[in-house]
């Protein structure tokens, strides 16, 4: 597994751990809980654009990293 797809993958991973947490609060009726699980999403959130905008940065200084265009070569 090369580096981009490592780095697709934690992504996928985050976003889908977000989608969770978010999903937690939505079911739970107790309102700490429901705030816990709300910050714990946004700061997912917020991990998952500063690694977008780090494998973006990485994808353009080293084009042999992106997932997509090898995805099609093979």
């Amino acid at each position: 597994m090369t580096i981009g797809e490592k780095m697709h993958q934690t992504l996928t991973t985050l976003e889908s751990a977000s989608a969770n947490l978010k999903s937690f609060a939505l079911d739970t009726q107790d309102k700490t809980a429901k705030q816990m699980f709300s910050n714990y999403a946004n700061q997912l959130e917020s991990i998952s654009q500063g690694l977008k905008g780090r494998v973006n940065y990485i994808e353009q200084q080293e084009p042999q990293y992106k997932v997509f265009q090898q995805q099609q070569l093979k």
